[in-house]
């Protein structure tokens, strides 16, 4: 076994490190032990979050799968930020900087204590990228394990999943339900463990990454308390080993080419506009060039096909029940959409994975079509540029919004604000609603709106209004938004300067994004603009926006 704990013989072969190993014995560790390969299983299992409070529960499973393959499976903890828990509260800020702080923690316990793998169990939005970022930097043997998904919530007889609870408050702030169904919509939205159920952020990433080769097939579609996820925690063991033995580490598996798989799979299935983000995060991390041209590139040539919601009808469960990820991927791969010759996990190429899945059956279910019927010719995920985002922005358009939104400028300067001129009905129809500083530096953190746009939703103006911001939007966001606005406002970009009144016009079709005021006006104001203080003048927050980079480049604070 010499040639798969390489790494870790060096604190448990080296006769002048006694401390080292008289530690790893005081843990449980034996001298046959020290000749097997040392595995870090990193769980992002907590109990405040239904995401991630089954977590270290499938962890332990990882770990006995492990050990039964003669490797030593060594269990770590890093953080979560539930973003369900924290959108609409100063908390949502933590939520992005959490992907740098995972990614940042598992690097240096891997890295510290010279582990030979690395298995991750991941369970929510920021735990995924920052689990494969961590994987990249290290690019030693490693996957990830997806949580799962949640099961459907229900109310009276409504299947509910967490944007129904979002979107309650809407419909409550305009009189269209009573307190009580309110109360029963939020007591019901979350029935027990597992993310968020509709292809919101957590199920995007976990599919993307699936398609990106770094988790074993199926592991993004089998739900969070399902028998299926029980086995594959525990069948991990084998398949890590059989990593340690090629040697196949995430430098072979993240490409341009699985990247673009994995990009592939988020149009195809309505992902969340964070894949962007995480994605040229990702590839950054890995050494591997991916632009937002590429992402715009992938969106034009791919069709969306999964009715799932939040723009559809169905969740993460149905397409499970219907073949999941690899179904999916499986008939992209047969109608030409997919590199099957990208290495993965398994330590066989994409093609070889999915040679024995059922083919999908377009008669007997409806939570994927076939090209015939496509819901959405092209991809829903648009790359804007124009006078008020140079650098580019991120639209999520299904096709019910329309492509094209003029409209008058009512601009907000924090999300709070927008809230309060919701709930007096001030919000007007034919309004493209401006929330900034909120992006990376000016949140800090780049917190996602999905409070606003869920309420807006609520409130019956989903097709009234477009919404416009330098933050992100959750997964479950739906209606005519664009995000990630870039500059963003706090660092002096245009979206700084729109006044109450302004024209701005999103023409999808032609991908622009224009502040309808002539330059000198702009140059006018561009002189009498002064940036505000920083919102926080210490901690994590306050080094976040320090080091942060802009959003069109994923916001990576290591560049």
């Amino acid at each position: 076994m010499s040639q798969l704990n390489k790494y870790s013989a060096t604190l448990t072969q080296d006769d002048t490190l006694p401390a080292a190993q008289a530690m790893l014995h005081g843990v449980g560790l034996t001298k046959t032990d020290f000749q097997k390969p040392l595995v870090g299983i990193a769980s992002m299992g907590y109990d405040g979050n239904t995401c991630n409070m089954h977590l270290n529960g499938l962890a332990a499973l990882v770990k006995t799968g492990v050990n039964a393959q003669q490797q030593v499976g060594l269990i770590f903890n890093t953080i979560g930020i539930s973003d369900g828990i924290t959108n609409g509260t100063e908390g949502m800020r933590y939520s992005l900087v959490s992907r740098e702080v995972i990614a940042d923690s598992i690097e240096a316990v891997c890295a510290a204590h010279y582990y030979d793998g690395l298995v991750t169990v991941a369970g929510c939005d920021k735990n995924m990228p920052g689990a494969v970022m961590a994987m990249a930097r290290l690019n030693r043997p490693s996957l990830m394990i997806y949580g799962g998904t949640i099961a459907p919530g229900n109310y009276k007889g409504k299947e509910l999943n967490i944007v129904s609870a979002f979107e309650a408050l809407g419909e409550k702030l305009s009189g269209k339900i009573t307190k009580e169904d309110y109360c029963g919509v939020i007591e019901n939205a979350c029935p027990g463990p597992g993310a968020c159920g509709g292809m919101y952020t957590a199920n995007t990433m976990a599919a993307a990454i699936e398609a990106l080769g770094m988790s074993l097939p199926y592991s993004s579609s089998l739900p969070a308390l399902s028998e299926g996820k029980k086995d594959e925690c525990q069948n991990v063991g084998k398949a890590m080993l059989h990593l340690l033995e090629l040697n196949l580490r995430p430098s072979d598996i993240i490409t341009r080419r699985s990247l673009e798989n994995a990009l592939t799979v988020v149009v195809t299935l309505g992902g969340s506009t964070n894949a962007v983000l995480h994605l040229l995060a990702i590839a950054a991390t890995a050494g591997v060039e991916l632009t937002q041209a590429d992402v715009q590139h992938i969106s034009d040539k791919t069709p969306v096909l999964a009715d799932l919601k939040p723009s559809g009808k169905y969740l993460m469960e149905h397409l499970c029940r219907v073949g999941g990820v690899p179904a999916v991927m499986k008939y992209l791969l047969q109608q030409g959409f997919l590199h099957g010759g990208c290495l993965t996990v398994t330590g066989q190429t994409i093609a070889h994975n999915l040679q024995d899945v059922p083919d999908l059956n377009f008669e007997d279910q409806d939570v994927v079509k076939p090209l015939a019927q496509v819901l959405k010719e092209t991809g829903h995920l648009q790359v804007l540029y124009g006078n008020l985002s140079p650098k580019g922005c991120v639209a999520k358009i299904s096709g019910k919004e329309g492509l094209y939104f003029k409209g008058t400028a009512q601009v907000f300067d924090s999300e709070a604000d927008l809230m309060h001129s919701l709930s007096r009905k001030g919000i007007l129809p034919g309004s493209v609603v401006v929330i900034r500083y909120v992006g990376p530096k000016g949140g800090p953190g780049m917190p996602e709106m999905l409070k606003p746009t869920s309420a807006i939703m609520g409130a019956g103006l989903g097709d009234k209004v477009a919404l416009i911001t330098d933050g992100r939007f959750s997964g479950g966001t739906h209606g005519f938004v664009v995000g990630h606005i870039s500059p963003e406002a706090y660092d002096g970009g245009p979206l700084a300067l729109v006044q109450n009144g302004d024209t701005i016009e999103l023409d999808i079709l032609n991908r622009k994004i224009n502040l309808l005021v002539d330059d000198q006006t702009l140059e006018n104001r561009k002189q009498n603009w002064n940036q505000p203080p920083l919102k926080v003048k210490n901690g994590i927050l306050y080094k976040y926006a320090r080091q942060v980079g802009c959003a069109s480049e994923g916001c990576l604070t290591d560049r």
